[in-house]
């Protein structure tokens, strides 16, 4: 069972090593479905890359640092390039928050493996670091992926599930999708999100360690 120490130096830094890792790969994993999809965007501006500059958002970063869920700089995608605009805009998408649900799967799997081998144990330091990133890291990921599925704009959700509504309501939906930002700070200042994220989240959670077999 994951176990959250006092947050101290040690703590803060693997927290920050987490959250870079979770964004490079999040953005990044935008950009190669794109990539995928015949969109050469993402590329061409250098965002195919684990390098955390290129992708981070100094208030996201810092609210998945802290509150464990947010965002970064959006990867630039031409749905021009697309076969099939409105799917292949959702496949990219929905890229981003799977790759964090599949980092969130990997820790735990690492997790479970290094308990298993008795190499997880408290009272040495480097032990415990371990712990405290794989735990951190399981869990900004999985954050930073539900957070992005809500389906409001310029969220990922909101390219992935609206979608599917008819074409007519769709596009009355996005064209206020710059408007999405306050919806969504307004949401997030008056804790309306904060049970949707903390109770989707707890499912993937167990899902996750439901098929590693627990930890």
């Amino acid at each position: 069972m994951f176990r959250m120490g006092r947050f101290d130096l040690i703590e803060l830094l693997v927290r920050v090593i987490a959250v870079l890792l979770a964004i490079s790969i999040h953005e990044m994993s935008h950009g190669f479905g794109a990539y995928l999809l015949g969109d050469k965007t993402a590329k061409s501006m250098g965002r195919l890359s684990l390098n955390p500059l290129r992708h981070l958002d100094i208030v996201g970063s810092l609210c998945l640092l802290f509150f464990g869920f947010g965002w970064a700089k959006p990867v630039m995608v031409n749905p021009g390039y697309f076969k099939k605009p409105k799917r292949d805009m959702a496949l990219t998408s929905l890229a981003g928050p799977l790759s964090n649900f599949v980092m969130a799967f990997l820790g735990l799997l690492i997790f479970k493996l290094l308990s298993m081998a008795g190499l997880l144990f408290y009272g040495q330091l480097w032990s415990e670091i371990v712990a405290e990133f794989l735990s951190t890291f399981v869990m900004l990921n999985i954050g930073l992926g539900v957070f992005n599925l809500i389906p409001i704009p310029p969220l990922d959700g909101s390219k992935i599930f609206l979608p599917l509504l008819p074409n007519r309501i769709y596009f009355d939906i996005m064209r206020y999708e710059h408007l999405g930002w306050i919806v969504l700070m307004v949401a997030l200042t008056l804790d309306v999100l904060d049970p949707i994220i903390g109770n989707l989240g707890a499912l993937v959670f167990n899902g996750l360690s439901f098929l590693v077999g627990g930890v």
